[in-house]
């Protein structure tokens, strides 16, 4: 029987999916394998009734520029009793190709560990796919799709940011992220936000609803005194994973409830929750300034992707090629800025739980630390006094004294 090759997506969809499915396939058809694609992820490979797709050379080439994902994608976790080897075993798979993030990996992970136990001998490539960029690969290697949410992210960002300079209005973005603020940071980087907000500012103190409005607000007085009435702030919603139920309720925001009572942020824009905290601490102080929540959300993740993910993309795809006829198995795929391929252990990133470790934003970085001093507008110390025009407390908005780096 000919030797295949399995393509999996799980996940949520990123820019370039497409042009990974398309790469891997090309170059395993090439050299005389069956490509086979499964839609639902892991929830298909492992279902019964699952369906297949047997790529050829123009259905590759036709989805190789296309957003989305040709491929459905799934959430679906397995357990391990749902694992089974009859699909391996009934197409001669040789060789596994995953292409998610971190939850995808993990589970990647669990799966190779489960076919060595078995003694079947099939090799597992992970693709590393999230416009988060939180995957731990190694310092300068993005994961695919990241660029090119940044540049769709960044392209609606000055749009809303040259709305702001014509109305005179201040407005409040929301950007993905998880964890991670790598998304929000550098759409605002790129954009000249006055303020920038992630979860890796708060080092050592409590992340707060109070905290977050009053950043914002920093900005805002700060751009008053500088004579400018007008701005924008973006947040990560990654900051949701640090704040206690409370201080999420606290935007009065009508949320739904999950079985365990926390509310469910999925149903509301989080753009819509940072405004409303943002605009409760505004009207505590009398003062008239608006504010407009703009998600940054599903709209990135199926955009096409830019010239940087597509030649990304091909090098990944060339890569699972010669990582697996190395050898290399239960590995992630990077590539660094010079193009060079090199495995990355699933062993070697993951947790006492299994599950792979978020690559955070190094707040050490020198080019985040010039972002921070040098293109964000907020209240310094030098300011009190011109800010009690607007404030009684100032002090509470001096930006070293909000957060702690």
């Amino acid at each position: 029987m000919q030797e295949s090759i399995v393509i999996l997506c799980g996940g949520g969809p990123a820019p370039g999916i497409n042009t990974v499915i398309s790469s891997v396939g090309k170059i395993f058809l090439k050299n005389n394998y069956r490509v086979i694609g499964i839609h639902e992820g892991y929830k298909g490979l492992f279902s019964e009734d699952r369906k297949i797709e047997n790529f050829d050379f123009r259905l590759l080439d036709s989805i190789f520029y296309k957003g989305g994902s040709y491929l459905k994608m799934s959430r679906h976790k397995p357990k391990q009793d749902e694992f089974s080897l009859e699909f391996f075993k009934d197409n001669n798979v040789k060789l596994l190709v995953t292409i998610g993030g971190d939850d995808t990996a993990s589970t990647a992970n669990r799966i190779t560990k489960y076919l060595q136990n078995q003694n079947i001998d099939i090799s597992n490539i992970h693709v590393p796919k999230t416009i988060d960029n939180d995957l731990p690969l190694p310092e300068g290697c993005p994961t695919f799709g990241f660029h090119s949410a940044k540049d769709e992210g960044s392209r609606i960002a000055k749009t809303v940011y040259e709305d702001a300079k014509t109305s005179q209005n201040w407005f409040v973005l929301s950007a993905m992220g998880r964890e991670a603020g790598h998304l929000a940071f550098e759409i605002g980087a790129s954009c000249h936000f006055p303020m920038i907000i992630i979860p890796e500012m708060f080092k050592s103190s409590k992340i707060t609803a109070d905290k977050i409005a009053r950043l914002v607000i920093s900005s805002i007085i700060k751009r008053r005194i500088l004579g400018l009435n007008y701005g924008a702030a973006i947040i990560s919603e990654g900051v949701f994973h640090f704040m206690d139920d409370s201080e999420i309720e606290s935007s009065g925001v009508n949320f739904t409830y999950d079985a365990h009572g926390h509310p469910e942020l999925f149903n509301v824009s989080k753009s819509h929750v940072f405004n409303m905290i943002i605009q409760r601490k505004i009207k505590s102080y009398g003062l008239k300034i608006g504010t407009r929540p703009v998600e940054l959300g599903f709209g990135l993740r199926c955009c096409p992707p830019v010239a940087y993910d597509l030649n990304l993309c091909t090098l990944l795809g060339n890569g699972v090629y010669k990582l697996y006829k190395e050898g290399k198995s239960a590995c992630m795929l990077s590539v660094n800025p010079m193009g060079e391929i090199a495995p990355l252990f699933l062993a070697d990133v993951e947790d006492e739980n299994g599950k792979v470790m978020p690559r955070l934003v190094n707040m050490e970085n020198q080019a985040v630390q010039t972002i921070m001093k040098n293109n964000m507008d907020y209240l310094t110390i030098e300011d009190i006094e011109q800010a009690k025009e607007y404030l009684n407390d100032p002090e509470n908005y001096v930006f070293d004294n909000i957060i702690d780096l």
